[in-house]
């Protein structure tokens, strides 16, 4: 089935990689409330790395349509996310901003948010990832390159913030007191085989999968 994939940028490796990494994130975002604190932050100082990696190496490729594509997260489902994150994290939420564009005008600090910037992200790459269910390659190339383009006007600095927050907090003192099975876990291996899972899987059996 492998090599029956059509000869598209959509289906090349990189972005099937990608693909992958985005379906998982959307997956274990929408499933937080699963976690307890110390699991949530150690499993996502993983895949935030991970995400930031496989986008900076894709090329935005030209557009096909002149309407941008359909967008499906509802404010409903961005506040499910951001509520899960804010409940898991309690104070550590916070953290201050250095990279505001209102910094260099401010005399106070300026206090942001990971449940925020974690929302923001899985906003982006869920509607990316619904747009790429879709199968038809012209839509696919279009979110691809939104959501490419999102990464280098705001969501991959709101990535690299958030992890720069529970960088912190992963290894601060106390945080574990003996290693954790999660920190054990490798994050699934990305290949072609989970990309074709992820366009044909529902979402359970992908979360089993995932977990």
């Amino acid at each position: 089935m492998i090599d029956e994939l059509p000869n598209h940028i959509v289906y090349k490796a990189p972005v099937i990689e990608f693909v992958t990494v985005v379906a998982e994130l959307c997956l274990f975002l929408e499933h937080s409330s699963e976690f307890n604190r110390e699991d949530f932050v150690v499993k996502t100082v993983k895949i935030l790395p991970l995400l930031y990696l496989k986008a900076s190496l894709l090329e935005i490729p030209d557009t096909v349509f002149d309407d941008v594509p359909e967008r499906f997260v509802t404010e409903e489902d961005y506040l499910f996310v951001k509520e899960q994150i804010e409940q898991l994290l309690g104070l550590d939420d916070s953290y201050l901003e250095v990279f505001h564009p209102d910094m260099a005008l401010s005399d106070t600090p300026i206090a942001a948010f990971v449940s925020e910037n974690i929302a923001d992200i899985y906003q982006e790459l869920k509607d990316f990832a619904a747009n790429y269910q879709l199968g038809d390659v012209d839509i696919m190339n279009d979110a691809l390159a939104l959501c490419l383009q999102a990464f280098g006007e705001h969501w991959g600095q709101k990535l690299l913030n958030a992890l720069r927050a529970l960088h912190a907090l992963r290894y601060s003192e106390g945080f574990l007191s003996t290693d954790t099975e999660s920190e054990n876990q490798a994050i699934k291996s990305i290949d072609r085989n989970s990309f074709l899972n992820f366009l044909h899987d529902d979402d359970d059996d992908a979360i089993e999968k995932l977990l």
